[in-house]
């Protein structure tokens, strides 16, 4: 088997698996906030163990001040988007919700506009455009007789600011440097598992015995596991072909949940996945880059870091 074989394989059995996500957090019965907690809890236990045999905890002493503040700072992110990310799964669907969070790359390209001055170029834009096309029609937010309950809007709200979290995480992390990346994410972790005591999330004692079983699923298999093995597949492929992979996410949590809730996603609504697809593939591989920019500022090193 290649070295590319096996990255395949990695990170389709990784995003695939990544898709019942949504089926154990609202199968688990707990809130946005216990499930968030423990989720860090346990995923920062795991991570930790795995750091320690790996020999990253040695290496601790000797990142910078400045980077350990990030890296807290992108783990209060991080906590705050799986809050709201798993309130928009409770309130629109897995499959919804999931899609919806994939207009993230477009937020990064935002960021990098704002706080670096990075170009944005008019074939960007378009993509852009394409990109929000796609979301209003893969959330059913058209038509002439849109009639949508409050809770859908504030679960789609929900889902669209925890995109706007992890964005805001995906910039500090590719400004760090010093950090493993597994070390990196045991101390989001850590820093997720401490900021959301403060929010009152389930007492242990509280928990029944099944829910205990769909959050360590969630804390060992989806966080600990999952990164574990794209962390070891990732490096093996080229950015094409991780790019295209990366959706298997949203189309397995699209299958569960049809097979799990009966949700079917509609015509209009594959439709507008596809866009979002193509569009966030067009930005990730720069097609049609060589137009002129519409806006430009000199990049910075730290611009140059961020760019997606």
């Amino acid at each position: 088997m290649t070295r590319q074989t096996e990255g395949i394989l990695g990170v389709v059995f990784a995003q695939t698996l990544l898709g019942t996500l949504g089926l154990c957090v609202l199968e688990s019965g707990a809130g946005p906030v216990s499930v968030a907690f423990y989720r860090c809890l346990i995923g920062a236990l795991a991570l930790t163990l795995f750091c320690l045999w790996r020999g990253d905890l040695e290496r601790l002493s000797a990142v910078s001040g400045k980077a350990l503040v990030l890296s807290v700072a992108s783990g209060v992110l991080m906590a705050g988007n799986w809050v709201l990310f798993f309130e928009g799964i409770r309130r629109t669907g897995i499959a919804v919700a999931t899609i919806t969070f994939h207009i993230q790359p477009f937020l990064v390209v935002g960021f990098g506009v704002l706080l670096f001055k990075e170009r944005l170029h008019a074939i960007t834009l378009f993509w852009i455009g394409l990109a929000l096309v796609g979301l209003a029609l893969a959330t059913g937010l058209t038509g002439a007789s849109v009639n949508i309950e409050t809770s859908y809007l504030l679960g789609l709200g929900a889902t669209l600011a925890a995109a706007l979290l992890y964005a805001g995480v995906t910039v500090i992390a590719k400004g760090l440097t010093g950090l493993s990346a597994p070390l990196l994410a045991a101390i989001q972790f850590l820093t997720g598992m401490v900021m959301l005591v403060f929010f009152s999330p389930a007492a242990p004692g509280s928990l029944a015995s099944d829910q205990w079983i769909w959050l360590a699923i969630i804390g060992l298999v989806h966080t600990g596991g999952v990164y574990v093995v794209l962390y070891k597949a990732l490096p093996k492929l080229t950015t094409p072909v991780i790019a295209v992979l990366l959706f298997l996410y949203p189309a397995s949590a699209i299958a569960v949940d049809a097979a799990a809730y009966g949700r079917l996603i509609s015509i209009v609504q594959m439709a507008g996945l596809s866009l979002i697809v193509l569009a966030s593939l067009a930005v990730t591989l720069n097609w049609g880059r060589r137009s002129n920019p519409v806006f430009h500022s000199k990049p910075t090193a730290s611009c140059r870091a961020a760019r997606g």
